[in-house]
């Protein structure tokens, strides 16, 4: 008989889960009560206590010149967004609906691309679904829209009453527009990261360390509580002489547009310390103009033609196997080696015949430097390619620059029993002791003579010279010494007067002066075009020009390539003029009073100001120590622009007047400004702008006062 009492047990069951089932009813009525009549409530003691941690974007650091001109910086850019939530919260809500039809009255003015219908349209729907982030334009706008967007109704509420809030960035600007822009470098504007140049390389220094903040919602009110305040970027001190720069790039494109170009490269370095004063890499793109959009001067492996036949006649002399009155026949200017021909630029005309070894230089012979290279060491390539070795021209140099590439200078290489070269061909040295069979980028053929101008001594490209704070240098960066001596200082005194025979008496006249002696190297190459090699189509052509100046004092060493398709094609003819131009240039900036010295103590010296954000002129002015009188109040440093314009008719003083900026829906008057301040003013009005010429804006393609639409594109001419 079972001990189970069932009439006992069960009824207590029953009684346990008529318990537990009103417990559960009880704890989700309970639940479905909190959710629903005291929902507000909980919400708003949960919104008194919300902490939201949002990062505090550094100040991005500047990037100077030599000089400590302001070659790029940070501006800031702001997204718009309204809290909806807030301005119901504040009891705003009614006072939004009253402004509505006048908030999207005035957003259509500053942002004709949309109506205020539109406007309206967009508003309302995100106060219909009450959001808190609720964008009120698409794209970023600058501090000056930003200020005009702020004194709309209800935008100009504080953001805990209105509901407006914004979220900051730093637009980078270049100073200087394109100058140098490939090695300055360039951002991802809405990732606000580094794409390339000196920007991506010293990326860490620059963008600083972004602090932390909380939100904390308090009586209504939102506080802004720092829990780690952002630290600001560093600057960094570039070699790049704007002056130089300037130069060099304007002697560049003239003569590339004169001889229709495809690539144009401008590096111009300083001999002792091994600062780039200025580097220019120009592409013609689609528009048939020419653009910094690669930096060909560290990138392009090439063959590098005839300037690389410097090295090879170093080479020898440094082993002794010749001296300078060492002679060599090129009979008719055209020679058998191992089954080709090689052939020198006039052999149309019979050739040079016996040429002692500067003259091979001089004259630039094919024949003259190959046979002199493949007699003494045909049986030892690799003696040869280890002088090549030893003047550094391979050298890794280090580059801070995003695409540098160490120059690629092969090394014969012999089977496993010792015998045959398995790299290496009969006709292999003769043409590398030219300048093909092997790719230098130009700032290796440049470090290489370079060494030459300063005694043998070889120091690495320097791009950047101290790293700043506050004004303060925290790091200094030294030159950098590669090798203390690529050759013996007789090799060294030789070529050096070879050199400046080459432009005094040989093919490199049109880079020289009347002023100063200049030597160096020309080049002219033909470019291989991969697997159809030199006989496909168009001849291209790589024409060049490496040397310095002044000859037995050098200062500076430069170096000049341009890529071009088709005859004529000159190393010293086109390559060289640049050349020229570029050293006559700086030499003549060298040779420039101070502006004190031209000052007698009864004159007064008042610089011509530009029209455009007069609170940078009143800066600059104070600095100079000039008089002057102005109608506002505030600080460069720390406030925003002023547009206006100077008069100056009292050469005593600088009268600086304050000029309305108008209606942002018209194209304002920029007659008079200088390039950076017109631009700010168009681009901010959505206009797009192309620029001719420097210095002040003299003309301007779409008048003052002309209403705005959208794809409009404004020219000026600077002049």
């Amino acid at each position: 008989m079972s001990k189970f009492d069932s009439k006992k047990v069960m009824p207590r069951y029953a009684f346990l889960a008529v318990i537990m089932t009103l417990v559960a009813i009880s704890v989700l009525g309970k639940t479905l009560y909190i959710m629903t009549a005291k929902r507000a409530y909980w919400e708003e003691v949960a919104d008194r206590v919300k902490v939201d941690s949002l990062k505090t974007q550094p100040m991005r650091g500047n990037i100077l010149s030599c000089d400590g001109q302001l070659m790029a910086s940070s501006l800031p850019q702001y997204n718009i967004f309204m809290d909806f939530k807030a301005l119901r919260v504040a009891k705003k809500d009614t006072l939004f609906c009253e402004k509505i039809d006048s908030i999207c009255t005035g957003l259509n003015a500053i942002f004709p691309d949309r109506t205020a219908a539109e406007f309206k349209k967009h508003l309302m729907e995100g106060f219909e679904k009450n959001k808190q982030h609720w964008p009120v334009w698409n794209r970023r706008i600058n501090y000056s829209t930003f200020s005009e967007v702020r004194r709309l109704p209800v935008f100009r509420l504080k953001t805990n009453q209105g509901g407006f809030h914004w979220e900051e960035h730093n637009a980078r600007r270049l100073a200087y527009g394109s100058l140098a822009g490939r090695t300055i470098g360039k951002m991802f504007g809405a990732k606000d990261t580094a794409q390339c140049g000196l920007e991506l390389s010293y990326d860490s220094l620059l963008r600083g360390v972004e602090g932390i903040r909380h939100r904390r919602k308090v009586l209504n009110r939102y506080l802004d509580i720092t829990d780690t305040p952002p630290e600001n970027g560093a600057d960094i001190v570039t070699t790049i002489d704007v002056s130089m720069q300037d130069l060099a790039e304007r002697a560049l494109l003239k003569e590339l547009r004169l001889i229709n170009a495809n690539v144009g490269v401008a590096i111009v370095m300083e001999v002792k310390t091994g600062d780039i004063k200025a580097i220019v890499n120009m592409t013609k793109c689609d528009d048939d103009d020419y653009h910094e959009i690669k930096n060909h001067a560290i990138s392009d492996l090439l063959e590098p033609g005839s300037v690389f036949k410097t090295a090879s006649i170093m080479v020898a002399l440094d082993d002794g196997v010749v001296d300078t009155t060492y002679r060599v026949e090129t009979a008719g200017g055209v020679w058998p080696m191992y089954g080709r021909e090689m052939k020198d630029h006039n052999w149309r005309r019979g050739g040079y015949g016996m040429l002692t070894l500067p003259q091979t230089l001089m004259v630039s012979s094919n024949i003259g430097v190959s046979r002199i290279i493949d007699d003494h060491y045909h049986n030892t390539p690799e003696k040869f390619v280890q002088g090549i070795y030893r003047l550094g021209l391979a050298d890794d140099l280090h580059i801070p620059l995003q695409g540098a590439s160490p120059a690629r200078i092969r090394m014969p290489k012999k089977d496993s029993r010792g015998k045959q070269y398995v790299n290496w061909s009969k006709t292999t040295l003769p043409w590398m002791s030219i300048g093909y069979e092997t790719q230098v980028p130009p700032i290796s053929t440049l470090t290489f003579y370079n060494a030459i101008a300063n005694g043998g001594k070889m120091v690495a490209p320097r791009f950047v010279k101290a790293v700043m704070k506050d004004g303060v240098v925290i790091k200094e960066f030294d030159p950098v010494v590669l090798r203390e001596q690529i050759a013996k200082e007789s090799t060294i005194k030789k070529i050096t007067t070879i050199l400046e025979h080459v432009v005094s008496q040989g093919l490199g006249k049109k880079a020289g002066s009347q002023s100063f002696l200049v030597a160096g190297k020309t080049g002219t190459a033909q470019i291989s075009k991969g697997a159809a090699g030199y006989k496909s189509g168009q001849m291209n052509y790589l024409l060049s020009f490496a040397g310095f100046f002044p000859a037995y004092e050098p200062r500076y060493s430069c170096i000049v390539c341009i890529q071009k398709s088709g005859l004529p094609a000159s190393g010293g003819g086109m390559s060289g003029v640049v050349f020229h131009d570029i050293a006559e240039g700086i030499m003549a900036q060298s040779l420039k009073l101070e502006a004190s010295d031209a000052r007698d103590s009864l004159s007064v010296l008042i610089p011509q100001v530009k029209s455009g954000n007069v609170l940078a002129a009143s800066y600059v002015l104070e600095h100079l120590g000039v008089k002057q009188r102005t109608d506002w109040d505030g600080s460069y440093l720390n406030g925003n622009p002023i547009w206006g314009r100077a008069d100056e008719s009292d050469r005593s003083i600088v009268q600086l007047k304050r000029v309305n900026e108008g209606d942002k829906s018209v194209m304002p008057d920029v007659h008079g400004m200088g390039a950076r301040d017109a631009v700010f003013l168009i681009e901010s009005r959505g206009v797009k702008v192309r620029l001719t010429g420097r210095g002040k804006v003299t003309e301007q393609s779409i008048g003052a006062g002309e209403r705005i639409k959208k794809g409009m594109v404004c020219s000026l001419k600077l002049g």
